[in-house]
């Protein structure tokens, strides 16, 4: 869907692999999406790995669980763009220009 948005994606299969091609990338990265719940490592402490890397990178957080519970548990924090699975292609479309705003 985002490269059907005009983007270009680069796509990681784990957190560590996300991690990985953003250091070996030497040019810019505007925008992180990335799930919440994930195995190895929660996509909270993801993004701020990756800010390390290439700071002032966009994020868009999804999860299938609700933004408030995920909120409750202190996994994201108020003000952040968060979008809700399953979400529309429109959704998706709203939430990056949002994002990158």
């Amino acid at each position: 869907a985002l490269q059907q948005l005009g983007f270009r994606v680069i796509a990681a299969a784990t957190p560590d692999d996300a991690l990985r091609q953003v250091a070996e990338r030497s040019d810019a990265i505007d925008l992180l999406m990335t799930d919440i719940v994930m195995p190895e490592m929660n996509g909270r402490d993801l993004a701020d790995r990756v800010a390390l890397l290439k700071p002032g990178v966009r994020q868009i957080f999804v999860s299938g669980y609700p933004d408030d519970l995920i909120a409750q548990r202190g996994v994201l924090e108020a003000g952040v763009h968060f979008l809700q699975k399953p979400y529309s292609f429109n959704a998706l479309a709203a939430k990056v220009q949002e994002a990158l705003q």
